[in-house]
């Protein structure tokens, strides 16, 4: 689908508010001061202090951690957690998609090894320690009927074998929370759908000492949330304030297509339990993005909508509280609420 972008916008761009503030009459004032209310935060500023908890999040390929959660890691990173990534494949079969990197002469004929660095860039840039699972890329098949893919690929294999070394790790760093993909994959990647199961299955047979007996000492994670980086809500949200503040939207062409019933099949409707404040840590994700050079345009579709503009309608990293071993009450702002 082609992407609009936002308005070019100068660093005293106006927000909504200064929209609402500048309206030609009182009437008019109150009206936008509503509708700037109306979609402005209402949560915590920042995440509560997190000191000796842990958190892990399953990943596919180098660079979904930075488009997926990052400025959740970097918030609770700063609160003290330990914070890891880990990676299921090395994006062996990615394409080049941001042009400019053509000028890297390694990405000609070693892409795999760039995105390697890229990633310890962006682990560097988030303060999260990270580890590979080491499986190799499956690609994302294109055409009718699809080919088959390709063998001894991470989504060919039986999950006992895939889910195995999450579990060792699991039960080798012990957190207390773990983030995953839903059962659509977030989008239908094969490696996507196959983080899903593994993160789930993990989740699951870590604890139980009858289940992997050669992965280490069972330990059991309390909570399981679905990262929801495409939350529908979130994007109307952002949508209508960029309006109302006379903005382009990128989203825009997504929403009509919704409105009209043309939403993709994969598009789950799970509903958003936990939304982390993450407004202070939006540069942290943008260097992470940007360590991804291979794969991420510095002027595309993730920097479409200004930070400040973020910070003031939707500060959050969205999430979908899939189980837990511990009392919770919802909403909940935070991922580690009932652990501490």
């Amino acid at each position: 689908m082609q992407e609009t972008t936002a308005a070019p916008r100068s660093a005293g761009a106006a927000t909504p508010q200064d929209v609402a503030d500048q309206a030609p009459d009182a009437q008019a004032r109150a009206q936008a001061e509503r509708q700037v209310q109306r979609s402005a935060p209402h949560g915590p500023d920042t995440v509560p202090s997190s000191s000796g908890l842990r958190l892990l999040a399953v990943h596919a390929h180098p660079d979904d951690e930075s488009s997926k959660g990052a400025g959740m890691m970097a918030a609770y990173v700063d609160a003290g957690a330990s914070v890891m990534v880990a990676t299921a494949t090395g994006g062996e079969r990615g394409d080049l998609l941001n042009a400019e990197a053509a000028e890297i002469q390694q990405c000609h004929r070693d892409l795999p090894g760039v995105r390697r660095l890229e990633m310890a860039t962006a682990a560097e840039a988030l303060g999260i320690e990270h580890v590979w699972l080491g499986f190799t890329d499956s690609g994302l098949p294109e055409g009718d009927p699809l080919p088959p893919l390709p063998f001894g690929s991470f989504a060919t294999l039986d999950l006992q074998t895939a889910a195995a070394p999450l579990v060792r790790l699991v039960r080798r760093f012990r957190p207390h929370v773990i983030t995953a993909y839903d059962e659509s994959g977030g989008y239908p990647h094969p490696d996507h759908i196959m983080s899903h199961r593994i993160a789930v299955e993990a989740y699951h047979a870590a604890g139980d000492p009858e289940r992997y007996p050669d992965c280490g000492e069972p330990w059991q994670p309390q909570k399981l949330y679905y990262d929801r980086a495409f939350n529908p809500g979130r994007l109307k949200a952002i949508h209508d304030a960029l309006l109302e503040a006379g903005y382009e939207s990128p989203y825009a062409e997504r929403l009509a297509l919704w409105e009209q019933g043309e939403r993709p099949d994969w598009l789950t409707m799970h509903e958003v339990t936990t939304q982390v404040p993450v407004g202070d840590y939006l540069e942290e994700r943008d260097a992470a993005l940007l360590a991804h050079r291979t794969q991420v345009e510095p002027r595309g579709f993730f920097f479409a909508t200004p930070n400040d503009f973020l910070r003031q309608v939707w500060p959050y990293d969205d999430f979908v509280l899939v189980d837990s071993k511990v009392p919770v009450e919802q909403p909940e702002y935070d991922l580690f609420a009932g652990l501490r």
